[in-house]
C-alpha cells in the first residue's frame, strides 16, 4: 500500500539552505494554494533553480531592484514576476537573508481542486496540462503579482502553503539545463525533474525574440 502524502508543513529551516539543495529536494511536494472558492493542490514535478549573484541567468544576478527584493529576503517566501507582458511565474525563496537565490516552480500535477484550475486553463486539453509549465502553472493556481513576498511558511490563513508530500527518492530525479535560459545562465544544468513524470514539461532551448517591424 502506498502511504499518504505527509501533510506537515515545510519549515522555514528547510528552504534556508543552498539553493541547489532545495530545488531537487521540492520535487514530490505538495503545494496548496488557499483560495476563495477552495483549496488546490498540487504535486511538484519539475523545478528550476536560480543562484543569484553567481548565475547570469537569475534575476537577480545584477543586485537588487523593486522588481526582485522579495528574493533579498527571507527564505520560504514566495517571488512572482510578470514575464514577456502575458504570464505570471512563481518562485521560492531560498538561503539566508541577503543571498537572493530561488527556486521557479516549472510544473506539477493536480491532484486536488482541479475543477477550479480547468476554468482558467480552457486550453489544456487534459488534466496533465493543467500546470505543465511555469506560466501555465501559475495560472492554473491564480497566482499574480499580489501575491508577490507572501510567507509559504506562515500559519494556515497564508495563501500558500507548502506541505512535505513524498519526496522523490534520488534515483527518480534527473537533471539537465534549462530551459529558455540564454548566455552563460542556460548551461547551468540546474533544471530538476521527475523521470517519466507525465506533467514535465519538454526542455526548450533558448530562442531570441524578434522585434516585430
Amino acid at each position: 500500500m502506498i502511504a499518504a502524502p505527509d501533510r506537515t508543513p515545510l519549515s522555514r529551516a528547510f528552504f534556508d539552505r543552498p539553493v541547489l539543495e532545495v530545488a531537487p529536494d521540492l520535487l514530490g511536494r505538495t503545494l496548496v494554494r488557499h483560495t476563495p472558492d477552495g483549496p488546490i493542490e498540487l504535486r511538484l514535478t519539475e523545478v528550476e533553480a536560480y543562484d543569484g549573484p553567481n548565475d547570469p541567468g537569475s534575476h537577480a544576478y545584477r543586485g537588487q531592484t523593486p522588481r526582485n527584493s522579495v528574493m533579498f529576503g527571507p527564505p520560504g517566501h514566495v517571488y512572482v514576476y510578470f514575464t514577456y507582458g502575458m504570464w505570471h511565474c512563481m518562485n521560492l525563496v531560498c538561503g539566508p537573508p541577503g543571498k537572493a537565490s530561488a527556486v521557479l516552480l516549472r510544473a506539477g500535477e493536480i491532484t486536488e481542486g482541479a475543477e477550479l484550475t480547468r476554468v482558467r486553463r480552457l486550453s489544456a486539453r487534459n488534466d496533465k496540462e493543467l500546470a505543465k509549465g511555469p506560466a501555465r502553472l501559475a495560472t492554473a493556481l491564480d497566482v499574480d503579482r499580489s501575491l508577490d513576498g507572501i510567507d509559504a511558511c506562515a500559519p494556515a490563513d497564508s495563501p500558500m502553503t507548502v506541505l512535505h508530500g513524498t519526496p522523490v527518492p534520488a534515483d527518480q530525479v534527473r537533471s539537465g539545463p534549462r530551459t529558455g535560459v540564454s548566455g552563460e545562465g542556460g548551461v547551468h544544468p540546474w533544471r530538476f525533474w521527475i523521470a517519466n513524470d507525465p506533467t514535465v514539461s519538454p526542455y526548450r532551448a533558448h530562442t531570441p525574440r524578434r522585434r516585430r517591424t
